[in-house]
Protein backbone atom coordinates (compact mmCIF):
# COMPACT_ATOMS: atom_id res chain seq x y z
CA UNK A 1 0.00 0.00 0.00
CA UNK A 2 1.54 3.38 -1.05
CA UNK A 3 1.62 5.48 1.77
CA UNK A 4 1.75 9.71 1.79
CA UNK A 5 3.99 11.73 3.78
CA UNK A 6 1.62 12.49 6.77
CA UNK A 7 3.64 15.58 7.54
CA UNK A 8 1.71 17.39 4.79
CA UNK A 9 -1.47 16.61 6.47
CA UNK A 10 -0.34 19.15 9.25
CA UNK A 11 -0.88 22.20 6.67
CA UNK A 12 -3.21 24.44 6.67
CA UNK A 13 -6.11 23.40 4.58
CA UNK A 14 -4.85 25.90 1.58
CA UNK A 15 -1.83 27.96 0.91
CA UNK A 16 -2.60 31.87 1.92
CA UNK A 17 -2.61 33.32 -1.32
CA UNK A 18 -4.90 30.17 -2.96
CA UNK A 19 -7.36 31.72 -0.01
CA UNK A 20 -6.99 34.63 -1.60
CA UNK A 21 -7.37 33.97 -5.26
CA UNK A 22 -10.78 32.24 -4.33
CA UNK A 23 -12.22 35.27 -2.52
CA UNK A 24 -11.44 37.42 -5.18
CA UNK A 25 -12.31 35.15 -7.87
CA UNK A 26 -16.15 34.66 -6.18
CA UNK A 27 -16.00 38.09 -5.95
CA UNK A 28 -14.97 39.13 -9.49
CA UNK A 29 -17.48 36.12 -10.70
CA UNK A 30 -20.59 37.98 -8.82
CA UNK A 31 -19.59 41.50 -9.57
CA UNK A 32 -18.25 41.71 -13.24
CA UNK A 33 -18.97 44.98 -13.86
CA UNK A 34 -16.69 46.38 -10.58
CA UNK A 35 -13.04 46.71 -11.78
CA UNK A 36 -10.91 45.05 -8.91
CA UNK A 37 -7.16 46.78 -8.26
CA UNK A 38 -4.83 44.36 -6.86
CA UNK A 39 -2.57 45.23 -4.36
CA UNK A 40 -1.98 41.66 -2.38
CA UNK A 41 0.35 39.85 -4.12
CA UNK A 42 4.41 40.88 -4.75
CA UNK A 43 3.88 40.37 -8.48
CA UNK A 44 5.68 43.36 -10.28
CA UNK A 45 3.65 45.09 -12.86
CA UNK A 46 6.22 47.57 -14.92
CA UNK A 47 7.69 45.63 -18.23
CA UNK A 48 11.77 44.16 -18.57
CA UNK A 49 14.26 47.05 -18.11
CA UNK A 50 14.87 47.33 -21.78
CA UNK A 51 19.07 46.68 -21.17
CA UNK A 52 17.28 43.29 -19.75
CA UNK A 53 15.14 42.84 -23.08
CA UNK A 54 17.90 43.45 -25.41
CA UNK A 55 20.08 41.41 -23.85
CA UNK A 56 17.28 38.46 -23.64
CA UNK A 57 16.46 39.21 -27.46
CA UNK A 58 20.39 38.46 -28.41
CA UNK A 59 21.06 35.63 -26.07
CA UNK A 60 17.75 34.02 -28.11
CA UNK A 61 18.84 34.90 -31.51
CA UNK A 62 22.53 33.03 -30.43
CA UNK A 63 20.16 30.11 -29.57
CA UNK A 64 19.23 30.14 -33.08
CA UNK A 65 22.55 29.35 -34.58
CA UNK A 66 24.59 26.45 -34.62
CA UNK A 67 28.19 28.20 -34.00
CA UNK A 68 26.63 30.24 -31.07
CA UNK A 69 24.14 27.50 -29.42
CA UNK A 70 23.99 26.18 -25.94
CA UNK A 71 22.94 23.27 -24.43
CA UNK A 72 23.34 22.33 -20.33
CA UNK A 73 24.75 24.63 -18.57
CA UNK A 74 26.32 24.74 -15.38
CA UNK A 75 23.78 24.01 -12.79
CA UNK A 76 25.81 26.50 -10.38
CA UNK A 77 24.95 29.03 -13.53
CA UNK A 78 27.38 30.82 -16.38
CA UNK A 79 30.17 32.42 -14.66
CA UNK A 80 29.43 35.85 -16.63
CA UNK A 81 26.32 36.20 -14.39
CA UNK A 82 28.17 34.90 -11.02
CA UNK A 83 31.23 37.05 -11.38
CA UNK A 84 28.84 39.92 -12.09
CA UNK A 85 26.85 39.55 -9.24
CA UNK A 86 30.49 38.80 -6.75
CA UNK A 87 31.87 42.19 -8.52
CA UNK A 88 28.41 44.80 -7.67
CA UNK A 89 26.42 42.88 -5.17
CA UNK A 90 29.23 42.08 -2.75
CA UNK A 91 32.59 43.31 -3.79
CA UNK A 92 31.33 46.96 -4.45
CA UNK A 93 30.19 46.83 -0.78
CA UNK A 94 33.14 45.19 0.93
CA UNK A 95 32.24 41.76 1.50
CA UNK A 96 34.00 38.90 0.65
CA UNK A 97 32.35 36.43 -1.79
CA UNK A 98 33.67 34.57 -4.23
CA UNK A 99 31.91 34.30 -7.98
CA UNK A 100 32.33 30.00 -7.05
CA UNK A 101 29.84 30.92 -3.86
CA UNK A 102 27.20 32.04 -5.37
CA UNK A 103 24.30 29.54 -6.94
CA UNK A 104 21.96 30.62 -9.67
CA UNK A 105 18.57 29.63 -9.94
CA UNK A 106 15.10 30.25 -10.66
CA UNK A 107 13.76 31.97 -7.71
CA UNK A 108 14.52 32.66 -4.06
CA UNK A 109 11.02 31.29 -3.32
CA UNK A 110 12.40 27.98 -4.75
CA UNK A 111 15.87 27.94 -2.42
CA UNK A 112 14.32 28.86 0.51
CA UNK A 113 12.40 26.22 0.69
CA UNK A 114 14.74 23.60 -0.87
CA UNK A 115 17.81 24.74 1.55
CA UNK A 116 16.43 22.63 4.43
CA UNK A 117 16.65 19.56 3.13
CA UNK A 118 20.52 19.55 4.02
CA UNK A 119 20.03 19.94 7.55
CA UNK A 120 18.88 17.47 10.04
CA UNK A 121 15.46 15.96 10.66
CA UNK A 122 15.61 16.95 14.83
CA UNK A 123 17.22 20.55 13.84
CA UNK A 124 15.97 23.47 16.60
CA UNK A 125 13.98 26.19 14.36
CA UNK A 126 13.67 29.60 14.80
CA UNK A 127 11.39 31.58 12.56
CA UNK A 128 9.36 34.93 13.21
CA UNK A 129 5.98 35.87 13.23
CA UNK A 130 4.87 37.30 11.02
CA UNK A 131 6.28 35.32 8.06
CA UNK A 132 6.39 34.59 4.40
CA UNK A 133 4.89 31.13 4.89
CA UNK A 134 7.27 29.18 2.79
CA UNK A 135 9.42 29.51 5.45
CA UNK A 136 6.96 27.24 7.96
CA UNK A 137 5.08 24.97 5.45
CA UNK A 138 8.57 23.72 3.89
CA UNK A 139 9.64 22.79 7.39
CA UNK A 140 6.00 21.48 8.20
CA UNK A 141 6.22 18.91 5.24
CA UNK A 142 9.99 17.66 6.35
CA UNK A 143 8.81 16.76 9.72
CA UNK A 144 10.29 19.33 11.63
CA UNK A 145 6.94 20.38 13.18
CA UNK A 146 4.25 19.23 15.88
CA UNK A 147 0.70 19.83 15.13
CA UNK A 148 -0.57 23.31 14.95
CA UNK A 149 -2.36 24.35 17.87
CA UNK A 150 -4.06 27.68 18.04
CA UNK A 151 -2.28 28.74 14.60
CA UNK A 152 1.09 27.80 15.55
CA UNK A 153 3.29 24.86 15.07
CA UNK A 154 4.81 22.76 18.15
CA UNK A 155 8.88 22.62 17.67
CA UNK A 156 9.23 25.58 16.27
CA UNK A 157 10.33 28.74 18.54
CA UNK A 158 8.59 31.92 17.19
CA UNK A 159 10.56 35.27 16.84
CA UNK A 160 7.18 37.71 18.19
CA UNK A 161 7.02 40.76 15.55
CA UNK A 162 4.93 43.03 16.66
CA UNK A 163 4.22 47.22 17.22
CA UNK A 164 6.37 47.03 20.46
CA UNK A 165 9.55 46.17 18.76
CA UNK A 166 9.58 47.70 15.38
CA UNK A 167 8.37 44.54 13.92
CA UNK A 168 12.28 43.47 14.37
CA UNK A 169 12.68 40.47 16.60
CA UNK A 170 14.12 39.72 19.63
CA UNK A 171 17.30 37.51 19.98
CA UNK A 172 15.58 34.54 21.80
CA UNK A 173 16.67 33.38 25.02
CA UNK A 174 17.12 29.24 24.28
CA UNK A 175 19.56 27.85 21.61
CA UNK A 176 17.99 27.29 18.46
CA UNK A 177 19.95 25.67 14.98
CA UNK A 178 18.18 27.15 11.92
CA UNK A 179 16.79 31.12 12.14
CA UNK A 180 15.13 32.88 9.63
CA UNK A 181 15.68 36.41 8.51
CA UNK A 182 13.77 38.38 6.33
CA UNK A 183 15.02 42.28 5.59
CA UNK A 184 13.96 44.59 4.32
CA UNK A 185 11.13 42.01 5.78
CA UNK A 186 8.17 40.19 3.74
CA UNK A 187 5.20 41.33 5.24
CA UNK A 188 6.03 43.88 6.77
CA UNK A 189 8.26 46.31 5.20
CA UNK A 190 10.70 46.58 8.46
CA UNK A 191 14.90 46.86 8.43
CA UNK A 192 16.89 45.54 10.47
CA UNK A 193 20.14 48.09 11.81
CA UNK A 194 23.26 47.14 11.54
CA UNK A 195 23.97 46.24 15.49
CA UNK A 196 20.74 44.44 15.62
CA UNK A 197 21.97 41.94 12.84
CA UNK A 198 25.46 41.48 14.36
CA UNK A 199 23.75 40.36 17.65
CA UNK A 200 22.40 37.51 15.53
CA UNK A 201 25.34 36.78 13.90
CA UNK A 202 26.90 36.95 17.38
CA UNK A 203 23.93 34.10 18.72
CA UNK A 204 24.47 31.92 15.71
CA UNK A 205 28.53 31.79 16.23
CA UNK A 206 27.70 31.02 19.80
CA UNK A 207 25.59 28.28 19.26
CA UNK A 208 26.97 27.06 15.85
CA UNK A 209 23.78 28.21 14.42
CA UNK A 210 22.74 28.83 10.47
CA UNK A 211 20.98 32.02 9.29
CA UNK A 212 19.09 31.72 6.71
CA UNK A 213 18.86 35.31 5.44
CA UNK A 214 15.84 36.41 2.68
CA UNK A 215 17.24 39.75 1.36
CA UNK A 216 15.15 39.83 -1.92
CA UNK A 217 13.99 43.10 -1.00
CA UNK A 218 17.48 45.01 -0.51
CA UNK A 219 17.30 46.94 -3.97
CA UNK A 220 14.48 49.01 -2.55
CA UNK A 221 16.83 50.46 0.92
CA UNK A 222 17.24 53.74 0.54
CA UNK A 223 18.84 54.76 4.75
CA UNK A 224 22.54 54.38 4.24
CA UNK A 225 23.08 52.95 7.23
CA UNK A 226 20.81 49.86 6.73
CA UNK A 227 23.19 47.22 5.45
CA UNK A 228 21.72 45.68 2.13
CA UNK A 229 23.45 42.32 3.07
CA UNK A 230 23.81 39.78 6.12
CA UNK A 231 27.95 39.59 4.61
CA UNK A 232 28.81 43.23 5.53
CA UNK A 233 28.40 41.99 9.20
CA UNK A 234 31.96 40.49 10.49
CA UNK A 235 31.43 36.99 10.89
CA UNK A 236 28.77 36.41 8.84
CA UNK A 237 30.15 33.85 6.18
CA UNK A 238 30.84 31.94 9.01
CA UNK A 239 26.83 31.40 10.33
CA UNK A 240 24.93 32.27 7.57
CA UNK A 241 23.47 32.02 3.58
CA UNK A 242 21.77 34.59 1.97
CA UNK A 243 19.25 34.82 -0.63
CA UNK A 244 18.77 37.59 -3.24
CA UNK A 245 15.89 37.69 -6.43
CA UNK A 246 15.87 39.43 -9.55
CA UNK A 247 11.96 39.35 -9.52
CA UNK A 248 11.51 42.58 -7.80
CA UNK A 249 14.72 44.97 -8.78
CA UNK A 250 14.24 43.86 -12.50
CA UNK A 251 10.61 42.44 -12.67
CA UNK A 252 11.68 38.92 -13.38
CA UNK A 253 8.72 37.33 -11.03
CA UNK A 254 7.41 35.45 -15.28
CA UNK A 255 11.25 35.44 -16.38
CA UNK A 256 12.38 33.61 -13.30
CA UNK A 257 15.81 33.80 -11.91
CA UNK A 258 17.26 34.21 -8.21
CA UNK A 259 21.15 33.30 -6.51
CA UNK A 260 21.50 31.77 -3.39
CA UNK A 261 25.33 32.75 -1.46
CA UNK A 262 26.78 29.86 0.55
CA UNK A 263 30.37 30.53 1.85
CA UNK A 264 32.78 27.84 1.70
CA UNK A 265 33.86 28.89 4.91
CA UNK A 266 29.96 27.71 6.45
CA UNK A 267 29.90 24.40 8.27
CA UNK A 268 27.30 22.21 9.68
CA UNK A 269 27.74 18.98 12.14
CA UNK A 270 26.78 15.27 12.09
CA UNK A 271 25.79 13.48 14.67
CA UNK A 272 29.47 13.07 15.90
CA UNK A 273 30.17 16.51 15.73
CA UNK A 274 32.29 16.63 12.53
CA UNK A 275 32.16 19.36 10.37
CA UNK A 276 30.73 19.28 7.28
CA UNK A 277 30.83 22.11 4.32
CA UNK A 278 27.81 23.42 3.47
CA UNK A 279 28.56 24.78 0.27
CA UNK A 280 29.66 21.22 -0.56
CA UNK A 281 26.46 19.65 0.65
CA UNK A 282 24.53 22.52 -0.89
CA UNK A 283 25.82 21.97 -4.31
CA UNK A 284 25.35 18.46 -4.36
CA UNK A 285 21.57 19.05 -3.23
CA UNK A 286 21.70 21.56 -6.28
CA UNK A 287 23.60 19.54 -9.23
CA UNK A 288 20.89 16.70 -8.06
CA UNK A 289 17.57 18.10 -8.71
CA UNK A 290 18.52 21.03 -10.80
CA UNK A 291 19.48 22.00 -14.65
CA UNK A 292 20.09 25.23 -14.01
CA UNK A 293 18.42 28.65 -15.34
CA UNK A 294 17.93 29.13 -19.19
CA UNK A 295 20.62 31.04 -20.71
CA UNK A 296 18.75 33.89 -21.96
CA UNK A 297 17.26 34.22 -18.56
CA UNK A 298 20.77 34.67 -17.28
CA UNK A 299 22.13 37.13 -19.95
CA UNK A 300 19.08 39.18 -19.43
CA UNK A 301 19.84 38.79 -15.46
CA UNK A 302 23.64 39.99 -16.20
CA UNK A 303 22.28 43.20 -18.03
CA UNK A 304 21.05 44.32 -14.44
CA UNK A 305 24.68 45.15 -14.16
CA UNK A 306 25.59 46.77 -16.88
CA UNK A 307 25.71 50.99 -16.56
CA UNK A 308 22.17 51.17 -18.59
CA UNK A 309 20.39 48.27 -16.49
CA UNK A 310 21.82 50.00 -13.03
CA UNK A 311 20.10 53.19 -13.96
CA UNK A 312 17.13 51.20 -15.44
CA UNK A 313 16.78 49.08 -12.24
CA UNK A 314 16.96 51.99 -10.08
CA UNK A 315 14.41 53.82 -11.97
CA UNK A 316 12.05 50.59 -11.12
CA UNK A 317 12.77 50.57 -7.50
CA UNK A 318 12.23 54.53 -7.76
CA UNK A 319 8.79 54.07 -8.95
CA UNK A 320 7.64 51.32 -6.71
CA UNK A 321 8.99 53.15 -3.78
CA UNK A 322 7.02 56.15 -5.16
CA UNK A 323 3.96 54.12 -4.62
CA UNK A 324 4.58 52.88 -1.46
CA UNK A 325 5.36 56.59 -0.19
CA UNK A 326 1.66 57.59 -1.42
CA UNK A 327 0.19 54.60 -0.03
CA UNK A 328 1.40 54.71 3.47
CA UNK A 329 0.95 58.80 3.61
CA UNK A 330 -2.59 58.28 2.43
CA UNK A 331 -3.24 55.49 5.04
CA UNK A 332 -1.44 57.74 8.33
CA UNK A 333 -4.09 60.20 7.24
CA UNK A 334 -6.79 58.08 7.58
CA UNK A 335 -5.47 57.09 11.23
CA UNK A 336 -4.30 54.14 10.60
CA UNK A 337 -0.84 52.50 11.84
CA UNK A 338 1.91 51.95 9.00
CA UNK A 339 5.19 50.69 8.89
CA UNK A 340 7.16 50.06 5.45
CA UNK A 341 6.82 51.91 2.33
CA UNK A 342 10.11 53.75 2.93
CA UNK A 343 13.23 51.07 2.46
CA UNK A 344 10.62 48.56 0.98
CA UNK A 345 7.76 48.13 -1.44
CA UNK A 346 5.17 46.38 1.68
CA UNK A 347 3.18 48.69 3.91
CA UNK A 348 2.08 46.71 7.08
CA UNK A 349 -0.94 48.39 8.30
CA UNK A 350 -2.12 47.84 12.20
CA UNK A 351 -5.85 47.63 11.75
CA UNK A 352 -6.70 47.02 15.07
CA UNK A 353 -9.63 44.42 13.68
CA UNK A 354 -10.05 41.08 12.26
CA UNK A 355 -7.74 40.97 9.22
CA UNK A 356 -9.25 38.68 7.49
CA UNK A 357 -12.34 41.00 8.04
CA UNK A 358 -10.74 44.26 7.07
CA UNK A 359 -9.44 42.03 3.79
CA UNK A 360 -13.32 41.62 2.73
CA UNK A 361 -14.06 44.81 3.36
CA UNK A 362 -11.48 46.24 1.01
CA UNK A 363 -12.82 43.76 -1.51
CA UNK A 364 -16.32 44.00 -0.90
CA UNK A 365 -16.80 47.98 -0.51
CA UNK A 366 -13.60 49.30 -2.80
CA UNK A 367 -13.17 46.08 -4.63
CA UNK A 368 -9.57 46.31 -3.39
CA UNK A 369 -7.14 43.36 -2.71
CA UNK A 370 -4.94 43.05 0.19
CA UNK A 371 -3.00 40.33 2.38
CA UNK A 372 -4.53 39.71 5.47
CA UNK A 373 -1.77 39.50 8.02
CA UNK A 374 -3.16 36.05 10.06
CA UNK A 375 -1.94 34.58 6.84
CA UNK A 376 1.67 35.39 7.70
CA UNK A 377 1.19 33.78 11.07
CA UNK A 378 -0.33 34.81 14.82
CA UNK A 379 1.71 38.36 15.48
CA UNK A 380 -0.14 38.87 11.88
CA UNK A 381 -3.79 38.95 13.40
CA UNK A 382 -4.82 42.65 12.97
CA UNK A 383 -2.69 43.80 10.38
CA UNK A 384 -2.88 43.56 6.71
CA UNK A 385 -0.24 44.10 4.09
CA UNK A 386 -0.37 46.27 1.09
CA UNK A 387 2.10 45.78 -1.92
CA UNK A 388 3.22 49.21 -3.54
CA UNK A 389 3.25 46.89 -6.90
CA UNK A 390 0.83 48.49 -9.33
CA UNK A 391 0.35 51.63 -12.32
CA UNK A 392 0.62 55.02 -10.33
CA UNK A 393 -2.99 55.36 -11.63
CA UNK A 394 -4.50 52.35 -9.83
CA UNK A 395 -2.88 52.76 -6.66
CA UNK A 396 -4.29 56.47 -6.99
CA UNK A 397 -7.72 55.08 -7.53
CA UNK A 398 -7.31 52.05 -5.08
CA UNK A 399 -6.78 55.11 -2.15
CA UNK A 400 -9.21 56.88 -2.93
CA UNK A 401 -12.06 54.26 -2.96
CA UNK A 402 -10.40 52.72 0.76
CA UNK A 403 -10.60 56.08 1.84
CA UNK A 404 -14.51 55.77 0.85
CA UNK A 405 -15.04 52.82 2.27
CA UNK A 406 -13.46 53.32 5.37
CA UNK A 407 -15.61 56.37 5.96
CA UNK A 408 -18.38 54.40 5.55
Amino acid sequence: MIRINENFTKLKASYLFSDIAKRVAAYASAHPDKPIIRLGIGDVTEPLPPACVSALHAATDEMAARDTFRGYGPEQGYPFLREAIAAHDYAARGCAIEADEIFVSDGAKCDSGNIQEIFGADIRLAIPDPVYPVYVDTNVMAGRTGANIDDRYEGITYLDCTPANRYVPAIPDTPTDLIYLCFPNNPTGAVATRDQLAAWVAYAREHRAIILYDSAYEAFIRDPQIPHSIYEIEGAREVAIEFRSFSKIAGFTGTRCAYTVVPKSLHAYDSAGAPHSVHALWNRRHTTKFNGVAYPIQRAAAAVYSAEGQQQTRALTEFYLGNAKLIRSRLESLGLPCIGGDNAPYIWINTGTDSWAFFDKLLNEAQVVCTPGAGFGKCGEGHVRISAFNSRENVETALDRIAKALAS
